[in-house]
């Protein structure tokens, strides 16, 4: 059968070639391998071990192989892919070495959306994380990679457009809406000392916004929550006055990027991620009706209140772009009808992977 994400693995592949050499014949292991982020790694891995013949495997660390079983049958079935069921916080070491840790799991997009504790959230990152480096001690991993996130920089500063590495602000620590920034700063923290301490490679990728094939289209994100809307027929709802600025980078960039930066990226050296193509979330929503057939109505919910400072959440990726040769290959218009058609073909075939 026929992968239906076959050009962008394509794309991936060709933008990756020359990075698979390293992990030829390693053990990889990934926790959060059966989110948004880690679907599209082991989509990418899977791809590039079965064309290049590398001879790697990866274990993936997941609360319910079952239901991963059911949302990507191919992966789950895939001679090269293995699973390892436990919590992030707690999980049993698995026997023998791994040359390479991805640890892009948190708690899920489903419990955020649920307002989950902020204590929850806050030691799920942080005990997670020191779990996963002690791990990488135990199984001698050279090279281990945390998917940070761009709120560690706190709120952008509405004169600031794009925001960098190097901008040294910080969430609110008042703020209980703080916990998922505060936690990743942690985290962060935790990668250096585990660095220095032990000599593990860690890279750290302060991730941005997405749009791609696997994206939750029912939950707390915009760009998904306007995708639905547009292929229900509409209306597509904007909760506010659409005036905040995002960038939205395409899921098959997005593990380009994050491959290179476990392969080749700095140690101790965070990377933005994301795209520096800003849109305000009104603009974004009508994006979203220019990618559909026909005709779709946007409803912005509230008016924009006169002189108010912008509300931004953009990325400068300079950095990546100078250091790694990184870029946006796959523009936001074309991400989004990308994404369109794998929902409505899922929806068809009845996969679900897209709920």
């Amino acid at each position: 059968m026929t992968n239906p994400l076959a050009s962008d693995l394509n794309h991936i592949l060709s933008h990756t070639e020359n990075l698979w050499e390293d992990v030829r014949g390693q053990r990889i292991f990934i926790t959060g391998g059966t989110g948004f982020f880690g679907i599209w790694l082991l989509e990418s891995f899977a791809w590039a071990n079965d064309h290049l013949n590398l001879n790697a495997s990866f274990v993936v660390l997941t609360r319910d192989a079952e239901a991963f079983r059911k949302k990507a049958p191919h992966l789950a079935n895939h001679q090269a892919i293995g699973f390892h069921v436990g919590d992030i916080r707690s999980y049993r070491f698995p026997e023998g070495e791994f040359s390479h840790i991805i640890h892009a799991a948190a708690t899920s997009a489903v419990a955020t959306f649920h307002n989950e504790d902020p204590l929850v959230k806050f030691d799920t990152v942080v005990e997670g994380t020191r779990h996963t480096l002690d791990f990488a001690v135990r199984c001698h991993a050279k090279k281990f990679l945390l998917t940070s996130s761009g709120v560690v920089y706190g709120k952008q500063p509405s004169g600031m457009t794009h925001i960098s590495e190097d901008y040294c602000g910080a969430p609110d620590p008042a703020d209980l809406n703080s916990a998922w920034g505060e936690s990743k700063r942690a985290a962060e923290f935790l990668c250096a000392l585990y660095s220095k301490k032990h000599g593990i490679e860690t890279k750290i990728a302060r991730c941005f916004s997405f749009v791609g094939p696997y994206l939750p289209l029912d939950i707390h994100y915009a760009i998904g929550n306007f995708i639905r809307d547009g292929l229900s027929g509409g209306p597509i709802r904007v909760n506010g006055d659409g005036t905040p600025y995002r960038s939205y980078l395409y899921a098959a960039d997005l593990a380009i990027w994050l491959w290179t930066i476990l392969l080749r990226g700095k140690v101790c050296h965070p990377y933005n991620v994301g795209s520096e193509h800003h849109i305000t979330v009104g603009e974004l929503a009508h994006a979203v009706v220019q990618c559909l057939q026909g005709p779709v109505e946007v409803q912005i919910t509230k008016t924009p209140v006169p002189d108010k400072p912008d509300e931004r959440y953009v990325p400068l990726t300079k950095r990546a772009q100078r250091e790694l040769g990184l870029y946006q290959w796959i523009d936001l218009q074309e991400g989004i009808k990308r994404t369109m058609l794998f929902a409505q073909n899922a929806t068809e075939n009845n996969q679900g992977a897209c709920s």
